[in-house]
């Protein structure tokens, strides 16, 4: 039996984050082509967490730094391992070599993680990014999980060409894998179906710019840069709002949505300044299509 095993830093949460959208492609992508799915992950279960059994996809709890991975691994004899980012092949990819050599070992990047750590760097320190902010302990250990593996799913051009000029990677290592969106049916019947593009017949079932109302931004807080921008909101909405109302344009309001706002980011709601701290939404697109304008001022992500 065809076995695709992933090693997840945590359970997709599709409705929480683009990470987890973009795993779910994965799997409705690999069931075309295996019998047999489980996701394997040591972290908890969270109540966002989509229900892979419902996607005939097995779920297992491993452990860090324990053998009864190796045991288990051992047992399913996957053809294929999968690692959601470097730091789970940096944790589980040597095992997986030992208990079943001939596996081919996948890296799904989800981001270069390294280069956007090099940009946060620049970003904190309040300046342009430079060459020599790319060479740092992140950036060699992300590096060498991908020589560790068969292949890398990176997700943008730019990524890949970045990767290509400035560091020693066969091109065969690399495999461009970009958002995979789709304007019919996905494969596979989900709560959360795959992302339409916009074809004549989806823009027309939209509501028009008339109405729609107010600003979005739309990010899980969990991830730094999305919680930087919301900062960066927060400077920018008073001018933004004060040049609307110079233009007789009264009552806009900027809406912040997103997975798991901490105390930090429920504190900066403003009712009365329109900067509203929504949070969790259920339907990312539903919201997107009602919002006039989106904001995105993204330094470092």
């Amino acid at each position: 039996m065809k076995t695709l095993v992933i090693i997840g830093y945590v359970w997709p949460e599709p409705k929480s984050s683009a990470a987890g959208s973009r795993m779910l492609q994965l799997i409705e992508l690999f069931t075309k082509h295996v019998e047999r799915i489980i996701f394997a992950c040591p972290a908890e279960l969270s109540e966002h967490a989509l229900d892979l059994s419902s996607i005939q996809v097995e779920l297992q709890h491993i452990a860090l730094n324990c053998s009864s991975f190796d045991d288990w691994l051992a047992s399913v004899d996957p053809q294929w391992v999968m690692f959601d980012r470097f730091m789970m092949e940096e944790q589980f990819g040597w095992r997986a070599e030992q208990t079943c050599p001939d596996a081919l070992r996948i890296l799904d990047m989800e981001d270069v993680h390294s280069l956007r750590h090099a940009r946060h760097h620049a970003v904190k320190q309040g300046r342009e990014l430079q060459p020599e902010d790319w060479f740092n302990e992140q950036t060699f250990r992300e590096i060498a999980s991908i020589l560790r593996c068969d292949v890398t799913f990176v997700i943008s051009e730019a990524e890949m060409t970045w990767l290509g000029e400035h560091f020693p990677i066969p091109a065969s290592h690399l495999c461009y894998v970009p958002f995979m969106v789709s304007d019919k049916t996905p494969a596979i019947e989900t709560e959360t179906p795959a992302i339409e593009t916009e074809t004549p017949a989806l823009r027309a079932s939209l509501p028009t710019f008339e109405q729609r109302q107010h600003f979005l931004a739309i990010g899980n807080f969990r991830h730094a840069p999305n919680w930087d921008s919301v900062l960066e909101l927060k400077r920018l909405w008073p001018d933004i709002r004060q040049q609307l109302q110079k233009q007789g344009i009264n009552g806009v309001e900027l809406h912040i949505c997103g997975a798991y706002p901490p105390p930090k980011a429920t504190q900066l709601h403003q009712p009365k300044d329109g900067f509203l701290i929504k949070g969790w939404i259920d339907d990312a697109q539903q919201t997107l299509a009602n919002a006039r304008v989106l904001l995105a001022p993204l330094r470092f992500g």
